[in-house]
């Protein structure tokens, strides 16, 4: 079976790393993909896609990256599903990175003279 996606998109919101109770680095970011084609109004939809980043890779996406950064995420899908507070079952489902490029050009620092 093959499961691999590679997407390229923008953060929607400032990256926040957390870490597991047993120390791992976890960063979970939505980002924006800019759809092909334009809607019934002229325009071009978005969708927004779950993906989450474990160990150095979360680490150097946090500090490298903020919101709107232009990045490529290739991974796998996954679905889970849990019980929230009210007892009602939740799905997910979640692009789970096994690497990730940082695709901005990098600031250019000036020189003074």
């Amino acid at each position: 079976m093959i499961n691999q996606v590679t997407l390229v998109g923008r953060l929607t919101k400032e990256p926040t790393l957390r870490y597991t109770m047993e120390g791992r680095a976890v960063l979970n970011v939505t980002i924006a993909l800019n759809r092909t084609f334009k809607n019934a109004q002229g325009e071009y939809d978005a969708d927004f896609v779950l993906c989450t980043l474990w160990g150095k890779t979360a680490e150097n996406t946090s500090k490298f990256c903020k919101k709107g950064s232009l990045i490529g995420i290739t991974g796998r899908i996954q679905t889970r599903n849990y019980e929230n507070q009210d007892g009602k079952r939740v799905y997910v489902t979640e692009v789970l990175a096994e690497s990730v490029k940082f695709m901005d050009k990098k600031p250019t620092e000036e020189k003074a003279f």
